[in-house]
């Protein structure tokens, strides 16, 4: 009996800015069936805590410690002091270097975003695998594809690493979202040739801006959202009542002050765009997942893997 039959494969898969409403699942119109699937044939939470920024939650998820403890209390840029360093410290373990010590295959699909800061005007001067930036190979992952950084362009994301070294993308037909997904079925498949079982960090940076979505993609929602958010906010709002998501007895949020009434907005076919974009940005994600659960399938591994 291999490792892989004794223990399971574990893929845990993070957006990037994403509102828990804009899932199927949750209450949401924008189409994501496969996450759907996962969701509806599993276990959906209704509460949910983490550190209200990006790479603190991300050492938090990384490292099972506060943001603080593994040096990433702010954001990635060093402040000095020893929990606001912007890079991952050593005196933490990453759940990837744990689970190596269980003969675990381990791999990263996407953003890292905790090894300090990068300046996109100084490519020059980036030197990926020092103390202040330390790269996922660095801390437990035996392959990495991503960005090092925050964010990027989808077309042509900057700090991309296949492995450790820096590659630049040089095709017009490149979208960063459907890249990590292809990259993470490549790792699972990888992975079929060993005896061990694998840990898949897929880390999308959608729906973080910019707004960048292939256009059969937007297509797909360019005009819906023209009824304007007081129609969404209320619809998805009674969904997740329906659904016992949030109690049926709480009213909805108040609007946010810094928006106003949709009767009143300027440019309301330029609103409903940036919103198909944002939708579209998700259901290619979950488009990718869809490839991720084939490929599990297609290697009788799909039974036998923890996807959270």
């Amino acid at each position: 009996m291999t490792n892989k039959d004794k223990n399971p494969n574990i893929i845990i898969i993070l957006a990037d800015d994403l509102g828990y409403s804009d899932l199927g699942c949750y209450g949401s119109e924008i189409k994501t069936p496969n996450i759907d699937s996962l969701g509806n044939n599993g276990i959906k939470f209704s509460q949910f805590y983490n550190q209200a920024r990006c790479s603190p939650s991300r050492a938090s998820l990384m490292t099972g410690l506060t943001g603080h403890q593994a040096g990433v209390g702010q954001l990635s840029g060093d402040l000095g002091a020893p929990g606001y360093r912007g890079f991952i410290n050593n005196e933490c373990v990453t759940v990837a270097e744990v689970l190596k010590q269980k003969n675990y295959d381990t791999y990263l699909s996407g953003k890292w975003h905790l090894g300090g800061a990068w300046d996109p005007r100084e490519k020059e001067k980036w030197q990926a695998g020092t103390d202040n930036h330390p790269t996922p190979k660095q801390r437990g992952f035996d392959d990495f594809y991503g960005i090092m950084d925050a964010a990027s362009s989808f077309f042509r994301p900057e700090s991309l690493m296949d492995g450790d070294k820096f590659i630049d993308v040089d095709d017009p037909d490149y979208y960063f979202t459907d890249a990590m997904s292809d990259k993470a079925c490549e790792m699972i498949s990888r992975s079929m040739n060993k005896e061990n079982p694998f840990f898949l960090y897929l880390s999308y940076t959608a729906p973080h801006w910019p707004l960048h979505a292939k256009p059969d993609d937007i297509a797909k929602y360019e005009g819906k959202y023209l009824k304007g958010w007081d129609y969404f906010r209320t619809a998805r709002h009674e969904e997740m009542k329906g659904l016992g998501i949030v109690d049926s007895k709480w009213d909805i949020s108040p609007r946010d002050s810094d928006v106003g009434d949709w009767e009143d907005a300027k440019y309301p076919d330029w609103e409903d765009s940036k919103m198909a974009a944002y939708s579209a940005m998700i259901d290619s994600m979950d488009q990718g997942i869809g490839k991720i659960i084939d490929s599990l399938k297609r290697n009788n591994q799909y039974e036998n893997t923890l996807i959270f």
